[in-house]
């Protein structure tokens, strides 16, 4: 019994001894599965979450959110007094889901029957929206921006699946108003010209965000935005009334030559600032399908063009400041004939002075003179005081498309280059240029940089600050700023330019400019006839011409400088006295009235009859084509990053032969106001190199009609000047803003021409 029992307790012990190995070998297979199982996972969740962590997240947010840009609001650019001059609207935009739409065909064809009031927009013909409603998938653009008019229409189609979204458009109040200045702005609210295109960046803004969160079924949960940062306003140097008359001389100029482009630029002489800058033929920016590229060309800066006789004050300037010369000082002009280096240059056909004073020479505009002027200065010292003055350097303006002009160094000049020059050839300049140089001698002989913005309009990217806005009117009998601004410099003495202030007036009142005589106020200035360039032979044409006239007024206490170019004015005389001095005479006139500007001369009753001038004298240097070849080799001198080197020939309009039209003195006296005049104009001459002598009679008509007062209380300045004109009465404005009183009172019987006076509420 005892015996069993032992060998029951040692089989026992040997099968526990057997199971325990067992149970941990099944215990450490458990474990390790586990250990395996969690490895996995780790492994797993390490590849999902750590290495491919963006790629889900990106994935989740596409199924699970929908993310939409925010369009900025657009900058607003406003002239000098806040009035806006391009400004940003909401308008209609629609589109369809093509999904929802059952008959694309008839859909198209409704919807395009209203939308497609532009030939010219192609995006809205038929074909073309039956097109993306064929292949847009569950979007569809049907017109964008539409108006409020042509929306209506589509909503009462009550057509499935369209729907309409609100968008910016760029509108511009004023149209064709400063239209090169501006630019305008496509339809993806990108700036393509001008203004809108050289500070994109400040005007666009900072698009926003919203963020969408979607379910599976593509039901909107809930979203968060964030908004959009606007553009930057930006405040300009141009006075909208002060556009508005330049445009309107403008218009009335190329109505009575029929010139190919006309140019008025229109400066403050005392700070530099662009108060107009009219280009014709123009553009509607809100029209701007119908733009060309031709019209979109900024002539004031980016054109060269020889400026001939209104150069001549560059080197009397220079002359009076070395103290070579003196206004009443002899000069020789010799019969109106120099040579230099072999060349013979030949005066003005017809007189040839002899012994004159330096102002006859500048007032007759002697080709002699001025050579012999530039000849006393000497070559570098001249070429100096060219560069002194602004030209073959960028003014810095600020639009696009600016160019440095054509000025080559002096030693590629030829002998007879100093000549070329004083006498306006071999050089080609801007009218930006040349109002730029005119205002140095108006202001007191510092050059100041043109500029089309007000100090201080761009911010830096540190700088997150909005400046104050506030109106900036033109102050009068104001000092240049102090201290200078960047790039300002003295180029002649006070003195000097004193001297040549009465000089440029003596111009207008004795010489070739009696067409700038204003009534009630001082001018003076400088005319310019220029012969064009044929590109296709590189010689002088006997048919195309420039005129030009470059002014200021008053001549003791300015307050603008106006510079006018006309090219190739095809209607009547072609000479600058006939063609631009008119056009300064018009828009120095009502911009001194318009800016309160005191007279400096008795007020002429009623208006008097025009003086009539003849020119009958054309410089005769066309017999060389030296000066341009000079200028053709001049622009493969220019820098890459110059905006004429990159232009064809065609481009650059030199022109050489200066016209110093002498009018006849005037006989006519002043008339009663009840009185008008009519006079013939001197008919342009078959001839181009002989012109002819016109006998001009004029007729005095007995004037009895009467006209009756409109009432201007109410209207803007502008809506004012326009009724005026349109009522054949002038008007004296007196402060600014909306008109609150008037006399003579509405509906009082007036003549024709009366002035009215008007006053503003500020």
């Amino acid at each position: 019994m005892e015996a069993a029992t032992l060998r029951n307790r040692n089989r026992s012990r040997t099968t526990i001894a057997r199971a325990i190995p067992l149970r941990v070998a099944r215990f450490w297979l458990i474990c390790l599965f586990f250990f395996v199982w969690a490895a996995a996972i780790s492994g797993r969740l390490f590849y999902l979450q750590i290495l491919r962590h963006q790629e889900y997240i990106d994935r989740a947010q596409k199924q699970q959110q929908r993310t939409f840009e925010v369009a900025p609001r657009r900058g607003v650019l406003y002239d000098r007094n806040l009035h806006e001059l391009a400004m940003t609207v909401q308008v209609d935009s629609w589109y369809a889901d093509p999904s929802e739409i059952d008959d694309k065909d008839e859909a198209a064809r409704r919807l395009a029957a209203i939308v497609h009031t532009d030939s010219a927009d192609g995006q809205t013909a038929e074909d073309q929206i039956l097109n993306r409603l064929n292949t847009g998938g569950r979007f569809a653009w049907i017109a964008r921006r539409v108006s409020n008019e042509t929306s209506a229409k589509v909503k009462a189609l009550n057509l499935k699946g369209l729907y309409t979204q609100k968008e910016f458009e760029r509108f511009y109040p004023d149209n064709e108003i400063a239209a090169q200045v501006l630019g305008y702005v496509g339809t993806d609210d990108t700036g393509l010209g001008g203004l809108e295109q050289k500070f994109e960046g400040p005007l666009h803004g900072v698009p926003g965000r919203m963020f969408t969160a979607m379910d599976a079924r593509r039901k909107v949960l809930g979203s968060t935005e964030k908004e959009p940062e606007p553009g930057q306003n930006l405040v300009l140097t141009i006075d909208s009334n002060i556009q508005f008359l330049a445009e309107r001389a403008l218009d009335h100029a190329m109505e009575r030559v029929h010139a190919d482009n006309g140019t008025v630029v229109i400066q403050d002489v005392h700070t530099g600032q662009i108060l107009a800058l009219a280009i014709r033929p123009t553009f509607n920016p809100n029209q701007y399908r119908h733009t060309t590229p031709a019209l979109l060309k900024n002539h004031a800066v980016s054109d060269v063009y020889e400026p001939g006789s209104t150069f001549k004050l560059v080197a009397y300037s220079a002359a009076l400041d070395a103290g070579v010369a003196k206004p009443d000082d002899m000069v020789d002009c010799q019969g109106g004939s120099i040579t230099l280096a072999g060349r013979v240059i030949h005066d003005n056909q017809g007189e040839h002075m002899g012994l004159v004073t330096v102002q006859k020479a500048l007032e007759e505009s002697s080709d002699v003179g001025a050579i012999k002027m530039a000849l006393k200065v000497g070559q570098d010292r001249y070429y100096n005081y060219v560069r002194a003055f602004g030209f073959g350097q960028k003014p810095g303006v600020e639009l696009p498309g600016e160019t440095r002009g054509l000025l080559r160094p002096v030693n590629k000049w030829s002998g007879s280059s100093i000549g070329s020059v004083a006498m306006g050839q071999e050089i080609g300049v801007t009218p930006l240029q040349l109002v730029s140089m005119v205002s140095t001698i108006a202001n007191g002989g510092t050059y100041l940089p043109p500029h089309v913005l007000m100090p201080a309009q761009i911010q830096t990217a540190a700088d997150k600050s909005v400046a104050q806005q506030t109106p900036q009117p033109i102050r009068l009998n104001e000092d240049l700023p102090n201290p200078l601004p960047q790039g300002a410099r003295r180029v002649i003495s006070e003195l000097a330019a004193a001297q040549m202030r009465k000089m440029m007036e003596g111009v207008v009142l004795n010489g070739t400019g009696k067409s700038a005589q204003l009534n009630g106020y001082s001018s003076g200035g400088k005319t310019g006839t220029a012969q064009k360039v044929d590109p296709a032979t590189h010689t002088y044409s006997k048919t195309m011409h420039i005129a030009s006239f470059a002014g200021i007024a008053p001549v003791n206490n300015p307050v603008i400088a106006v510079a006018i170019v006309m090219d190739n004015p095809k209607a009547g005389s072609y000479y600058g006295a006939a063609v631009s001095a008119p056009v300064f005479q018009e828009v120095a006139q009502q911009v001194l009235e318009y800016l309160g500007v005191p007279h400096d001369e008795p007020v002429r009753p009623g208006k008097l009859p025009k003086e009539t001038h003849q020119p009958t004298r054309e410089d005769d240097h066309d017999e060389t084509g030296e000066d341009i070849n000079a200028l053709y080799a001049a622009v493969n001198d220019l820098p890459n990053d110059d905006a004429l080197r990159n232009q064809t020939a065609q481009a650059v309009q030199p022109a050489a032969q200066t016209v110093s039209a002498k009018p006849a003195a005037s006989t006519a006296a002043p008339v009663a106001q009840s009185t008008t005049t009519a006079a013939v104009a001197p008919a342009r001459s078959s001839s181009a190199g002989q012109p002819r002598t016109i006998t001009v009679s004029e007729v005095v008509v007995k004037q009895t009609k009467q006209v009756k007062v409109p009432s201007f209380v109410g209207m803007s300045m502008r809506q004012v000047i326009e009724t005026a004109a349109g009522a054949g009465l002038e008007v004296q404005l007196a402060g600014s803003g909306t008109i609150r009183e008037q006399a003579p009172s509405p509906g009082a019987m007036v003549s024709p021409g009366t002035k009215v006076v008007v006053r503003g509420s500020h």
